[in-house]
């Protein structure tokens, strides 16, 4: 068996808040086979680029050479590439956290009242970067792990 998802019975494990089922399921719907090697790809990169991007923020956070306008500037760009990415493949916490990054990278808050504290918003993208990263991790583990993830590893 390659994969948890049995569609015979059309059942797809709960992966809680982190995914938007929906969304998630017409990923699925555009695999050719059981494999589901297009979908695998398309999560596999997904969280390579997650994590690339991640690094790139934590560099900027770290930078502090840079004026904290353009660090935001750049952040928020960041944040909102990241947002998209994981939007599209129904992948909800991860898509909140990319949210709140791209907010302060503008300084607003996530309810878009001014947020003028340049610390502040730094300290808000900081801890929605170390959410993201851990709801990163849960994910690809519920995704990828290779004795109970979704997707299993192909067998040879």
């Amino acid at each position: 068996m390659h994969s948890h998802y049995d569609e015979d019975q059309d059942i797809m494990p709960d992966f809680g808040e982190h995914v938007d089922n929906g969304i998630f399921e017409q990923i699925l719907e555009m695999d050719d086979d059981d494999k589901r090697e297009f979908s695998k790809s398309l999560v596999t990169n997904f969280f390579d680029q997650a994590e690339e991007t991640f690094v790139k923020i934590e560099e900027i956070l770290n930078n502090n050479k840079l004026d904290n306008g353009k660090r935001l500037e750049t952040l928020s760009s960041l944040g909102h590439f990241l947002k998209g990415s994981s939007a599209t493949l129904g992948f909800n916490k991860i898509r909140d956290s990319c949210q709140v990054i791209q907010q302060y990278g503008h300084k607003l808050t996530v309810d878009g009242a001014a947020e003028p504290n340049e610390q502040v918003c730094l300290e808000k993208i900081k801890a929605a970067l170390k959410t993201a990263r851990n709801d990163k991790d849960v994910l690809a583990d519920m995704m990828l792990n290779e004795t109970h993830g979704f997707f299993q590893p192909d067998d040879e």
